[in-house]
């Protein structure tokens, strides 16, 4: 009977050594999701199509996601040095997200787009606030993903190397929306237009789009390879860690590896058919070969570790 008490407590107490303001973070985007839940319930506006709490749900959802990952990759942290540079970063990551979604959520109660909104110079000063704490929070993340797997040496490989490739992967990710800012040639041909940067390609971001996640399905759209992307820091390390211990710590890192390769490809033609204006929905014969390729690789990668554990298990 203790033992399923102190489980729990066990658990409990193993959080509460994690970075504090990202644990408070998480909680705060937590309750804010349900809010917003409700807001898309109750609230029949629409912005550019879609629901308009949609898109403060679904940051509230992905901040959440990072916020808890980057505190649990902190609590790894040894060195005391690396410690508060961490505790540091982490917390000027939590203060740069929060900024955005306060931000994100007065336009939406405002009833006007938040992203590259320049129309007024209250929108403009929002959307140069919000950069600002995207930018903020691709540092911290670059800090603390070094901190760990750079300057700290993790036992289990499959997991040092999850975190590795799920870093990189994830700020190449975050790297597609500075492509984002970049304003069209329709916004640079007009002195007065009224948004600078698009997250679409060969068209405008309100043509219509899948519905919750708002990605363009008539034209190319940056959000794919922009989600697929910087969500790696939570897929490969989970992966890591899911793998059982029995398949050995060499046939553990190389499935690591393989999914971290297929990934990274994965991303690379999310965002290659994007920046050729392609739909997500729509793909072409050139797109679904390489997508094909990636898959078949994965796969025969797959069986020949299962082929050399069997091998190796007679």
């Amino acid at each position: 009977m203790s033992l399923v008490h102190d489980r729990p407590r066990a658990l409990w107490t193993g959080v509460r050594g994690w970075h504090r303001p990202l644990v408070a973070f998480t909680s705060v985007m937590c309750l804010w999701a349900v809010v917003c839940l409700i807001g898309l319930i109750l609230d029949p506006r629409t912005l550019a199509g879609d629901p308009i709490w949609a898109k403060p749900l679904k940051f509230s959802i992905s901040l959440a996601l990072y916020a808890i990952t980057l505190a649990w990759m902190l609590s790894r942290v040894q060195r005391p040095v690396l410690r508060r540079i961490g505790w540091w970063a982490g917390t000027i990551g939590a203060a740069a997200s929060l900024l955005e979604i306060v931000v994100i959520s007065i336009q939406v109660i405002r009833g006007v787009g938040s992203h590259f909104n320049v129309s007024t110079p209250t929108n403009q000063f929002f959307y140069q606030l919000m950069a600002g704490g995207v930018t903020l929070m691709y540092c911290a993340t670059l800090v603390i993903g070094a901190c760990l797997t750079m300057f700290s040496r993790l036992e289990d490989r499959a997991l040092a190397w999850a975190l590795r490739l799920g870093l990189v992967i994830a700020l190449v990710g975050l790297s597609v929306g500075f492509l984002m800012v970049i304003p069209t040639a329709a916004q640079l041909a007009d002195p007065t237009s009224s948004t600078y940067g698009s997250h679409s390609v060969g068209g405008d971001d309100a043509t219509g789009g899948i519905f919750f996640l708002g990605w363009n399905t008539a034209h190319g759209d940056l959000r794919v390879s922009h989600f697929i992307g910087m969500h790696a820091l939570q897929v490969l390390p989970l992966l890591a860690i899911a793998l059982p211990r029995a398949l050995g710590e060499a046939d553990r890192l190389r499935i690591v590896l393989v999914a971290g390769a297929t990934y990274a490809a994965v991303t690379a033609i999310a965002l290659w058919q994007a920046l050729r204006g392609q739909s997500v929905v729509h793909p072409d014969a050139i797109t679904i070969t390489a997508a094909v390729v990636a898959v078949t690789l994965a796969a025969i990668s797959f069986v020949i570790i299962a082929v050399r554990r069997r091998h190796q298990l007679r």
